[in-house]
């Protein structure tokens, strides 16, 4: 961990602290490999199309980063919790690190594709720790009510404003990325004002929030979301410990290795053009909130 800060003082009981500022380098190594939704017993013949995530889905939260999240705030035993999720990474590091980990899943096959990733990393003993509960992020209160007041870390990407949507129909033409569709027929927008409190009555004291977030350009203007999270989240209770800035891509000596995908190079334009040129995803922007109170397991890390 990189910090431009000092850390705050803290008590002598403390084992890790929250620094103001901190660099993380996570570059997005999440597998996902394509996977048949259909029960086995229905035969080749009826199987269902071969889905993967698309690129912008496989890497919200990478291996790396949720890693990097789930040994900072959380100790062996304790309770992730996803909201919003995309991929496999974080349930499957959750496993791996001797976690345990539960995650919203609003559509079926969203779920079904996750549990073929699970399986396909994961042995099998591993995924006793894992569970999938079919519920928004903004009602996980409701869907996660027996973890209620238990969970250490709840890790979510939230659906970015302006990010590429498309119609139901035409997402199950291209067979694709289940993610995807999800978003389509979920109607998975981010609702701060619903899901915060959400996330807060199921984080026990002392429990820490990340928030990932991607500023962007939308209809020529930066967006950027965290300013208006981070005043939401002290809406509902939360207190702003820590600004992680996640450097997606990897770093040789002091040059970051940028490769730009087939999307990127197709939206390539002429250099005389006043359109935007295509942008590069080089980092996230990840807000820690914690839950006030001391859980008795470190405190405040």
């Amino acid at each position: 961990m990189t910090s431009t800060n000092k850390p705050n003082p803290t008590p002598a009981s403390s084992a890790r602290q929250l620094l103001p500022l901190s660099v993380w380098l996570c570059p997005d190594d999440t597998t996902d490999q394509p996977a048949h939704d259909a029960q086995p017993c229905q035969g080749p013949a009826h199987r269902a199309p071969r889905t993967r995530a698309c690129e912008r889905h496989q890497g919200t939260i990478s291996s790396g980063l949720a890693r990097h999240l789930i040994t900072t705030a959380t100790g062996e035993g304790d309770v992730i919790a996803e909201a919003f999720i995309t991929n496999s990474a974080t349930l499957r590091t959750a496993a791996e690190l001797d976690r345990r980990a539960v995650a919203c899943v609003p559509h079926f096959p969203l779920a079904q594709h996750i549990g073929a990733q699970l399986r396909a990393h994961l042995p099998h003993e591993h995924l006793a720790r894992v569970v999938m509960r079919p519920c928004r992020a903004d009602q996980m209160h409701l869907g996660l009510a027996d973890y209620s007041g238990q969970v250490a870390l709840v890790i979510a990407a939230p659906p970015t404003v302006g990010s590429r949507t498309t119609d139901a129909k035409a997402t199950r033409a291209r067979g694709a990325c289940p993610a995807c569709l999800s978003d389509v027929l979920t109607n998975s927008a981010f609702h701060a004002r619903s899901f915060l409190p959400a996330a807060y009555r199921v984080l026990r004291p002392g429990g820490h929030l990340a928030v990932v977030t991607t500023a962007r350009h939308h209809n020529g203007h930066l967006i950027d979301p965290a300013p208006a999270i981070i005043r939401e989240a002290r809406k509902a209770g939360f207190r702003y410990s820590q600004h992680i800035i996640a450097v997606r891509v990897p770093v040789e000596g002091d040059t970051l290795l940028i490769q730009a995908s087939p999307d990127s190079l197709g939206q390539l334009r002429d250099i005389r053009s006043r359109a935007l040129p295509p942008a590069a995803r080089v980092h996230a922007d990840v807000c820690i909130l914690t839950r006030p109170g001391n859980s008795g397991q470190e405190g405040d890390r």
